[in-house]
């Protein structure tokens, strides 16, 4: 990290290094979607964070519908994959850079979120090597242009946690158009039917915006999400700003890419929207 300007940790790995192979791989994913209209306002969505290889087709579905809208800021909550910590780790001051440029963050929302519950502290080299939100931005640079926005990155994803997290978010954006973005693969490692079976059980949830029961299940390990709380919380606090919808945009697994069913992860792109 350079500065406030947090360096791409996986560019040319996870997805193309190269700005005009970036942008053309995003546009061969996003063209391939069918064309679909969505009634209402978005507020958020829950896309996965695999290499773009394996989940960049279902990410598109969702990121597809936000062609030509415009947000006064961008929230993305991702769970954090290689430190451990308590609470949510918040990078509030400078940005994230890509080959597509640099993310400026939003600090005053940001400031306004860390503010709204005890939770949240500024710790931005937790980040540093962090996936999860980073993978997300392509996307998003590639379809809004200019933004700024808030990475999140949840060291432990319990029922507090979650709750604590949405409602500061609720109480930070007020009235601001805010877009929402839960990072969260689905189940890990199973043979195909296997990931089918659990990851039907996840989206069945979250389709319903079921927080208690997505949860729930979560904890008796009935499916699996290695972004529940990321999920929940995009969930919640879509939910507390207006979304009364959930609609199920795209799944797949990893078995659908390499056709190795075997031992496959699972990827869902959904979208949370609100009548106005």
């Amino acid at each position: 990290m350079e500065g406030n300007v947090r360096k791409s940790a996986i560019a040319g790995s996870w997805y193309p290094g190269n700005p005009k192979a970036l942008r053309a791989s995003i546009h061969d994913f996003i063209a391939q979607v069918p064309e679909a209209a969505i009634a209402g306002r978005i507020v958020g969505l829950v896309v996965p964070h695999a290499g773009y290889a394996y989940s960049g087709q279902v990410a598109a579905y969702a990121y597809k519908l936000l062609e030509g809208k415009a947000f006064e800021s961008v929230i993305v909550i991702g769970p954090s994959h290689r430190l451990s910590f308590r609470g949510v780790s918040l990078f509030n001051r400078g940005g994230y850079e890509t080959p597509l440029g640099t993310v400026p963050v939003d600090g005053e929302l940001a400031d306004r979120i860390m503010a709204g519950t005890s939770l949240v502290s500024a710790t931005p080299l937790a980040h540093q090597q962090e996936h999860s939100i980073e993978i997300q931005l392509p996307f998003l640079q590639y379809v809004l242009g200019d933004f700024s926005f808030v990475p999140l990155l949840m060291g432990d994803q319990e029922r507090r946690t979650c709750k604590e997290l949405a409602g500061a978010v609720i109480g930070a954006v007020g009235q601001k158009r805010v877009l929402l973005v839960g990072s969260s693969d689905l189940s890990h490692f199973h043979r195909y039917d296997q990931a089918l079976t659990l990851d039907r059980r996840a989206l069945a949830y979250l389709e319903k915006m079921d927080v208690p029961g997505f949860l729930n299940g979560l904890q008796r390990a009935e499916f699996e999400a290695c972004g529940g709380g990321p999920a929940a919380v995009a969930m919640l606090a879509a939910s507390g700003l207006g979304a009364s919808r959930s609609k199920i945009l795209h799944y797949a697994n990893s078995g659908d890419v390499t056709g190795d069913r075997q031992s496959v992860v699972g990827y869902g792109a959904l979208i949370f929207t609100a009548d106005r």
